[in-house]
């Protein structure tokens, strides 16, 4: 059997962020749980040896690039389409939200989130008019749709009018290398990272969805209000500079506490895990998300969780799994980041309820939900 996969996410270089990673996490899963399929990985640039998980993937690389909407319909309609009519798979699997309207071959996609349809002007012009016309079509074209949590599923069975049975729900799961850390290596992250000083954390990519506006008048409320007791309190923003970064700066550079607060950019894996390991609590309240991976990986971490109590957060946060805050309310941030910073208690309730949380993720489940999904698309009859 040949199945063929878009893997244009899994890029070269040292870390992978959110899509990336679900197509990592699961693709190498696959690949190891099916030795009797060839899968064809097809790549939209050069690509990285590491990603050939087993003897059993052959790598394609179809150009042009595709990072761009007009590139989309040209990689999409044009270049996968025409390997898929050359090659004829048993299906085609797409981890990354897009597929190709130009094929018979029955397809397999992944939606992680409709933030798009929610939040408009959260994107550019020329993405947002890509987003609107095509997804609505690849999830109708598509023989069998994977969410990544619950909310999503409900969000598209909502919005594009798809029937439930057609989509199936495949989670996000932290990665090993988050765990707990000994105290001696928190002390050196601590050291590293915020001249020895407590911190709250967030990890994500600066753009508009992430509420880092917000996130930061609630953290200058927070020193303001709460004097000398929280004068050491810390606020470490790991993640790279994406789109519409500019009000999130302009937010920052008017911020009384400022020199409280710390851009480190983009981490190595391993340093991330150090970070979550160290922090006083993790503190992540965007408005909308599909799954929102930086909740686990701060359980596994062994670190209290603050989130939003919109879409997927409170469902992967779990029972008692964190602090759940209105993300459009900086006074209810605030709140969340004096109980948190004051009340060992409820932080060590926080961590225990956390851990008890992660049983419900596996990336060896998640894969075996792909697995059946191309194996219903293809006995589908059309």
């Amino acid at each position: 059997m040949h199945i063929a996969v878009n893997t244009r996410f899994l890029l070269p270089g040292d870390h992978l962020e959110g899509i990336g990673r679900f197509s990592y996490e699961t693709l190498s899963r696959l690949v190891a749980q099916h030795p009797e399929v060839t899968f064809h990985f097809l790549f939209d640039r050069a690509y990285d040896a590491r990603y050939l998980f087993g003897p059993n993937v052959v790598a394609h690389v179809l150009l042009p690039p595709a990072r761009h909407p007009l590139l989309f319909v040209a990689w999409f309609e044009g270049a996968v389409a025409w390997w898929l009519a050359r090659h004829r798979p048993a299906a085609f699997l797409s981890p990354d939200g897009f597929t190709t309207l130009n094929t018979s071959v029955p397809r397999v996609t992944v939606l992680h989130d409709l933030a798009f349809e929610h939040f408009p002007l959260d994107v550019g012009l020329l993405q947002r008019k890509y987003y609107h016309f095509f997804v609505p079509r690849f999830a109708r074209a598509s023989r069998q749709v994977v969410a990544v949590s619950e909310a999503t599923k409900a969000d598209i069975v909502r919005t594009y009018g798809l029937a439930p049975a057609k989509i199936s729900v495949a989670y996000n799961a932290p990665a090993e290398l988050f765990k707990p850390q000994p105290t001696a290596v928190q002390q050196e992250v601590r050291r590293r990272f915020s001249q020895g000083r407590p911190y709250f954390l967030f990890v994500g990519a600066l753009q508009p969805r992430k509420n880092l506006g917000n996130l930061l008048r609630a953290f200058d409320a927070f020193k303001a209000a709460g004097g000398a007791a929280v004068a050491e309190a810390q606020l470490l923003i790991v993640g790279r500079k994406a789109w519409k970064a500019g009000p999130i700066l302009t937010t920052y550079q008017q911020m009384r506490h400022q020199s409280a607060v710390h851009f480190t950019g983009r981490v190595v894996d391993q340093e991330l895990a150090g970070l979550y390991a160290a922090a006083r609590a993790t503190v992540y309240v965007p408005y909308f998300e599909g799954f929102g991976i930086p909740i686990v990986e701060a359980q596994a971490s062994g670190c209290p969780v603050l989130t939003a109590n919109t879409s997927s957060m409170p469902e992967v946060a779990g029972e008692g799994g964190a602090v759940l805050v209105d993300p459009f309310a900086v006074d209810s941030i605030t709140a969340g980041l004096t109980s948190l910073w004051h009340d060992d208690a409820l932080r060590q309730q926080l961590i225990a309820c956390g851990h008890q949380n992660l049983s419900r993720f596996s990336w060896e489940r998640s894969a075996e939900v792909l697995w059946t999904a191309i194996l219903s698309a293809m006995s589908e009859e059309r």
